[in-house]
């Protein structure tokens, strides 16, 4: 008799879990219809940042190559000329990549760039079908017009 009235007593406790969430709302995403916000502190997609003048931010000092901990980054830097002005520092990037299978986002290398060129933004859908395409070139790193990353053009570091 004792073991029956326990498992009774189970039962209705197991009901009123039920009860509890069945008249909340779920909280089932339905993915590619509706994306899931994000926090501000999210890290997902890399971007190289321009200056408002269009210049680029990158100086090709290789601080985010020292500090990345998973060796996700290549930087070969190059020196800028009066003819080919590319950043406003002496030297810029003449090829940056990010092994993405690699990178960890850890932000490391935001918080190490002394210009403010790399900023990590909400993006978090980098699906790709090959290993190739996993690896950010400059071009695609790069925003299409200053501000498009989300980070204000104007802002110094």
């Amino acid at each position: 008799m004792g073991r029956l009235w326990q498992q009774t007593a189970a039962l209705v406790r197991g009901l009123l879990v039920v009860g509890r969430y069945a008249l909340r709302r779920p909280v089932t995403t339905q993915y590619p219809d509706e994306k899931t916000r994000v926090e501000a502190r999210f890290k997902g997609r890399h971007w190289l940042t321009r200056y408002a003048d269009g210049l680029e931010r990158c100086v090709g000092c290789e601080l985010c190559v020292i500090v990345c901990p998973s060796q996700a980054i290549y930087v070969k830097a190059a020196e800028n000329t009066p003819e080919h002005q590319v950043s406003k520092g002496e030297r810029y990037a003449e090829e940056f990549q990010i092994n993405m299978l690699r990178c960890i986002f850890c932000g490391f290398c935001e918080e190490a760039c002394p210009t403010g060129a790399i900023v990590l933004g909400h993006e978090y859908e980098l699906a790709a079908y090959s290993r190739e395409a996993m690896i950010y070139t400059k071009p695609m790193l790069t925003e299409p017009y200053p501000g498009a990353s989300g980070r204000d053009p104007r802002r110094e570091v």
